[in-house]
């Protein structure tokens, strides 16, 4: 964005672009309290309509800060820095950067803590090989060409990249339009059937990093959740692949418990097509109780009972007490 046209209006747009446009992911050191924590407070407050102004103000801070240690070093930039337009500069990026987590499958919490609801495009895989070639290509290409043009003599201009920045910008818009497209033609074509002669209830289709035509379907019907992959171009199912059926699981105190846990509470507020059972009893009479959300299951992993991702654990004692949460892998015996 800098790039693009908006390092030519003040000094330090670039450096208070880049900080802002990664401010909102300090709730990273929720973390440090352990992983249900900072599970809990990902993408909370700092990716919030609320929290907008806040980031960018910090954002412009800190700026300021490097700004008055290159001060008293006297490097001074070429032009005064204009405050204000950087503090308008760093909202635009917080905003961009809560879009952009909102168009992947994981979402985000723009009207916390009023209203907490997560919200999901379900466009863009978390992290998209297309954008990060198209975006890698836009700063680096640019500094390629003015070493070729600076070796045959011709000036080299102060602002440089411009070009390819917006072309960036304008591939990223374009997957982003493509996807949405081919995510409801996705959508549309497993709503038209019905599954072991059940209607589906909900179906979702989520982004293949690589391939914009090739969606991971999640269809819940009333006695099971079906996975299989969907081909939006043809609007037909892979016959290759074939579709992998997990059947609800029966409600037990263990399970009724492990959701009364403050883990439970904020998986399944998150969790858009959650599935929780009773996987193992470490010891004779403990309980370990899973949590797993289908919409990032892949049916090659299903197929091979490997570890799910982004999947929580709660240990439970003999009286269904909380004796341990955990988020990621299951815990150790």
């Amino acid at each position: 964005m800098s790039r693009a046209g908006l390092n030519r209006t003040t000094a330090l747009a670039t450096l208070t672009l880049t900080l802002a446009a990664e401010s909102p992911d300090i709730d990273i050191v929720a973390y440090f309290r352990g992983s249900v924590t900072g599970f809990a407070h990902h993408r909370g407050f700092t990716h919030t309509l609320l929290g907008v102004p806040v980031m960018a103000g910090a954002s412009v801070a800190l700026v300021y800060g490097i700004y008055c240690l290159m001060k008293r070093r006297g490097r001074m930039p070429a032009q005064a820095p204009r405050w204000k337009l950087l503090f308008l500069y760093s909202m635009l990026a917080v905003l961009v950067h809560i879009f952009q987590d909102f168009t992947n499958n994981y979402g985000v919490r723009p009207f916390s803590p009023f209203y907490p609801k997560w919200y999901s495009a379900d466009l863009v895989f978390i992290i998209d090989p297309l954008m990060l070639i198209a975006l890698l290509c836009g700063l680096f290409l640019p500094g390629l060409i003015s070493l070729v043009t600076e070796e045959i003599g011709e000036r080299r201009s102060r602002f440089r990249g411009r070009g390819g920045a917006i072309a960036a910008l304008v591939c990223l818009s374009v997957l982003i339009f493509v996807r949405w497209v081919e995510h409801g033609r996705a959508v549309d074509a497993l709503t038209s059937v019905t599954y072991r002669n059940e209607d589906p209830l909900r179906v979702s289709a989520y982004p293949n990093p690589l391939n914009l035509f090739s969606w991971n379907g999640v269809v819940e019907t009333r006695d099971f959740f079906e996975m299989l992959t969907v081909n939006s171009l043809s609007g037909t199912f892979d016959s290759q692949e074939a579709p992998v059926v997990r059947y609800k699981p029966e409600e037990t105190p263990a399970t009724l418990a492990a959701k009364r846990s403050s883990l439970g509470r904020v998986y399944l507020d998150w969790a858009q097509y959650p599935l929780v059972e009773t996987i193992g009893r470490p010891h004779e009479k403990e309980f370990l109780v899973q949590f797993e959300d289908l919409r990032f299951a892949s049916i090659t992993r299903l197929r091979r009972n490997g570890s799910p991702t982004l999947a929580g654990y709660v240990l439970l004692g003999p009286d269904l007490s909380v004796l341990g949460q955990y988020m990621g892998q299951p815990p150790p015996d």
